[in-house]
This record gives C-alpha cells, structure tokens and sequence, in this order.
C-alpha cells in the first residue's frame, strides 16, 4: 500500500523564507501542491522565491513579518490569511545566532537571540493557533500542524554558541507544551531538530580549516543539505501525521547519537 502526500487545497506560512532552510522549505511544501506564503523582514528576497515557485507551477504569498514585534505577527498572519486564505500549516522558522564566549554576551546579544528564536516563535506559532482553535470549534474534524525548527543544539551544549543553545533549548519544550495544550484542537505540533546543514549562510564557513576540522568530527564527515529536510517536513505536514503530536525529531545523520 502506497502513501502520496498530497497538499493540494492547504495553505502554508513560513517564516524565515528569504533564504536557507526557510526558503527551501517553502519550495518543498509548493512542490507538494500547498498555497505557500512567504514571511521575513526582507520581502525583496521573498519576491525573488515567488517567482522562482511560481516558473515551477506553484502558488506563493508574500507577507512582511518581523517575529519581534508583536504587532507585526498579527498583522502578517491576518495578511496571509486574507490572500491565500485560512493557515493550515506553520513552519516557525525565523532563527539568528551570535557566536562569542558566555561570559562575553550582552544583554543585547542575548535579546536578539532569545527575541527571535524563542519570544518570536513563541508568539508567531500563539497567533496563528488561535485561528486555528476558531476553526476547529466550527468544524472538530480539521486538522492543523504547527512545524517549529529547532536545532541539535537544543539537545546538547554546542561551543561558543551557548544563548542560541538555550533558545533552542526552549523551542523543543515550547514545542511540547503546545501539543499538549493545543492538540486536543486537532493541532499537531512537532519540532525539527536539524543538525549541521550547509547554506549560503554558513558555506564559506565549512570551507574554512576550522569548519572542516568541525566537519571532521561528524559521523560521516559531511554537512547536510537543505533538501535533506524535505522527506521530515513533508511527513509532520501531512494529515497523515496525525499521530505525531509533541515530538522532538533529529534530522543530523547521526550526529546526537555520538
């Protein structure tokens, strides 16, 4: 018996679109048939992966949303839901990172990680579950799924990134207690743990000696893809996911289990 995932009819939100995972999370969930609408504070970035899903035959949505202010989540998500129509599935994506010692973090450095990475997801995924909750009063059977990407290094110390560490850290409980509270709305809220992926972002680092002495150290001594998120994705997107409520997935080719 086969399985096709099929998200034809649904609609998307993913914030952090305007590169990297964000951006190919969105291209997989377009590729699957889904509305997708795209979120960041850079919308020149947003239109560019418009276009590009929209020349592969797919549907995109772009919407400006800075996951610090609170007044900016309310007003993207009713945006979104006004073009594209109700959100049937969140991929709580906006993350940054500084890298120093603890002891040299400012209470500024640790704002901008906490504000974004935890205050931010927590309220993003907050605004759109009470539409969701609406919906699910009105009809008991609808499902919705809240995605939050995490990160291996909500599971374990990694060096001289300790705040994003424990912002993650409180993503993975966040994620928990949702599904919890949430779940019995028919919202199923899973997290996505990724290890060590390689993006526009990081690439030049892992060139460098000292990247490739922290790839050296990996199982199989390489660096994900972002497309090696899209199987993971798919699945805790789809209906068929229905019994995947409140888990904490590693996607780190064997990284954690070291």
């Amino acid at each position: 018996m086969g399985i096709e995932v099929n998200f034809e009819g649904k609609i998307a939100l993913i914030t952090g679109a305007s590169s990297g995972l964000g951006a190919r999370f969105a291209k997989a969930l377009a590729g699957a048939g889904a509305q997708v609408v795209l979120a960041s504070r850079r919308t020149d970035r947003l239109k560019e992966l418009r276009a590009e899903i929209e020349a592969d035959g797919g549907a995109a949505h772009v919407v400006t949303l800075d996951v610090t202010d609170l007044a900016s989540i309310k007003s993207a998500i009713a945006h979104a839901e006004t073009e594209a129509g109700p959100i049937d599935i969140l991929v709580n994506n906006s993350g940054v990172s500084t890298t120093q010692r603890l002891v040299d973090v400012t209470p500024e450095d640790y704002s901008y990680v906490m504000d974004t990475n935890l205050r931010g997801a927590f309220f993003v995924a907050q605004q759109a579950a009470k539409r969701m909750i609406q919906r699910a009063k009105g009809d008991p059977k609808k499902q919705h799924r809240i995605i939050n990407i995490a990160s291996v290094a909500g599971l374990r110390v990694l060096p001289q990134i300790g705040v994003y560490c424990m912002s993650k850290a409180g993503v993975v409980q966040m994620t928990k207690a949702m599904a919890v509270e949430w779940g019995k709305y028919g919202i199923n809220t899973n997290a996505i743990c990724p290890g060590y992926i390689s993006t526009e972002i990081n690439e030049d680092y892992f060139a460098t000696e000292q990247g490739q002495k922290l790839i050296d150290m990996l199982p199989r001594k390489r660096p994900g893809k972002p497309e090696d998120l899209d199987g993971l994705l798919l699945l805790l997107a789809a209906e068929e996911s229905h019994f995947i409520n409140g888990a904490i997935i590693t996607a780190d080719d064997g990284m954690t289990a070291q």
